[in-house]
């Protein structure tokens, strides 16, 4: 594993007890330029787990916490008049952070839902008919709770085509549990922890990150898995061409974590259902046979024939 990464990850562990999967999965996100929708309940250290990233790369750190009357200003920023200069004042909303946390982004109206979704996509923020650029890094963590509908505005499926992975927390095991008491009897751990690696080196990771090498035959693998989403009987609306490329994006974001310089079908098999899940538009038959889109993924998976070239002598 890349040394850099794994400083990270062990930073990490002194607050999030049993959840490594899930860093490394939300710094494969990171590093790919990307996003991430985290959904489950509250509680299960969703808040902290993004809280513990920004402390391990000393980023600047926001949080929206989303609410009906939540309006887009809140979140882009606003220009004030100056009496004095009698001109306008442009002030920065949070999402002007470099690791900025969107919490329960669902229960926030569509048009304030957009102000963050533009930042997402784009990198920057339209205020009274001006762009202004968001600056590098930019990394947003959304969560949403997936059992309270009430009151809620789901994401659209071209909203949740913004989020390069849909990942879950899980509740912890029981002895993870103890553990997690112990180290919270004396304070919370994430106030103790200090940064391992600066903005600048972040920046200079993504940009490494960009010279992992696809192969061609693991290109047509990733385009093959993606057409078979489309063409599933309990698919309504298969994968885009967008997905298609955050899988790849992440696939070498997670070859450069594990210390490779190229990908293998394998980080593909691995990665698909977290890129591919929440894209998916699936047929009322899906809900009434109990079928989730993670299996049909799996399902796809299984059937496509895997590239056979030994990638180990790369």
């Amino acid at each position: 594993m890349n040394t850099q990464i794994q400083a990270v990850l062990e930073n990490i562990e002194k607050v999030m007890i049993g959840k490594r999967e899930m860093a490394e999965l939300s710094i494969v996100a990171l590093l790919a330029k990307g996003h991430v929708l985290l959904e489950d309940v509250p509680g299960v250290g969703k808040t902290m787990m993004v809280r513990a990233l920004a402390k391990s790369f000393d980023a600047r750190f926001k949080r929206i916490q989303f609410t009906p009357d939540l309006l887009p200003s809140d979140v882009v920023g606003v220009s004030i008049y100056n009496p004095k200069t009698m001109e306008f004042e442009f002030r920065p909303g949070p999402i002007m952070g470099d690791i900025v946390l969107a919490d329960e982004i669902n229960r926030t109206s569509p048009k304030t839902q957009s102000a963050l979704l533009e930042g997402m996509e784009e990198a920057s923020v339209t205020i009274d008919g001006n762009t202004l650029k968001i600056a590098q890094p930019f990394f947003v963590m959304a969560t949403q709770n997936p059992i309270e509908y009430e009151g809620t505005y789901p994401l659209p499926e071209a909203q949740l085509d913004r989020f390069l992975l849909k990942i879950r927390m899980g509740y912890p095991a029981k002895e993870q549990e103890v553990e997690i008491l112990r180290r919270a009897e004396n304070g919370a751990p994430i106030e103790k922890i200090q940064a391992v690696l600066s903005v600048a080196q972040l920046i200079e990771l993504q940009e490494l990150v960009l010279g992992v090498y696809v192969e061609d035959s693991v290109k047509n693998y990733m385009v093959e898995l993606a057409s078979q989403t489309r063409q599933d009987s309990y698919v309504y609306l298969g994968v885009s061409p967008r997905a298609t490329i955050a899988l790849m994006k992440a696939s070498q974001a997670y070859a450069f974590i594990k210390g490779r310089s190229y990908v293998t079908p394998d980080d593909v098999q691995y990665l698909a259902p977290f890129v591919f899940s929440h894209r998916l538009m699936l047929k009322p038959d899906a809900r009434y046979d109990g079928v989730t889109a993670e299996e049909i993924i799996e399902r796809i998976i299984a059937k496509v024939p895997v590239p056979t070239k030994r990638f180990a002598e790369q």
